[in-house]
């Protein structure tokens, strides 16, 4: 069902021969389309290497509508035409934060640059939600985030499913607020200067800036 081909470094987490067989026989069962397609599911661990990872973005689960989803959270394919919702918000908290713009909806560019962009679930059924919250996801999650306990670096949390990780390592510089969905952008996410932020705690550790606009 799932690609593990491409998972370099990330392979060797207990995850994938623990849980991953469960999770898939799990949605084997499932009646309704995966998002994303299962070959793209783990396209953020495949696209951001352990020791290439600088940041973390963690959200909640995939876009639940037909074509949204490509793995990287937030991201959207740059053949789809419908509304941008969670990304388009992210664009403006860009442009108000740094004064200027992207348009680019795939995030691939965050990911090359060590930008992990996970969610807390890796999968959803079309037009369902958070069904798949509780199948072990938080398992991979929590292997993720002990992984990258070696050395500090930028986690930025949006949302409740999010925050309630512990990020174990005492050093990492953590930004947390609401989740940039239509529901909850309102309540914290706008304002929140997350771009920025991180940015400045980059440069302060020595290390190069995330280019966030479009380039």
């Amino acid at each position: 069902m799932f690609d593990t081909s491409r998972l370099g470094a990330w392979g060797d987490l207990a995850f994938f021969a623990q849980d991953l067989p469960r999770i898939a026989a799990t949605l084997a069962r499932e009646s309704t389309p995966l998002l994303p397609p299962p070959a793209l599911t783990f396209a953020a661990l495949n696209l951001c290497p352990p020791d290439a990872t600088r940041v973390v973005i963690l959200g909640q689960d995939p876009y639940h509508s037909p074509g949204k989803a490509d793995g990287l959270a937030f991201s959207i394919p740059e053949s789809f035409d419908g509304r941008l919702d969670s990304l388009g918000n992210i664009f403006k908290e860009i442009e108000s934060d740094l004064g200027v713009a992207r348009r680019k909806t795939s995030l691939d560019d965050w990911a090359q640059q060590g930008v992990l962009l996970l969610n807390t679930a890796l999968t959803v059924p079309q037009g369902r939600p958070k069904a798949h919250a509780r199948i072990g996801w938080d398992r991979l999650v929590e292997q993720v985030i002990t992984r990258l306990a070696d050395r500090p670096r930028a986690f930025v949390l949006w949302g409740k499913p999010a925050q309630r990780f512990d990020l174990g390592n005492t050093d990492h510089f953590v930004h947390r607020s609401a989740h940039p969905s239509p529901l909850s952008a309102y309540r914290g996410f706008f304002g929140s200067r997350p771009f920025s932020t991180v940015n400045q705690w980059l440069i302060e550790q020595g290390d190069t800036a995330i280019h966030w606009a479009d380039r």
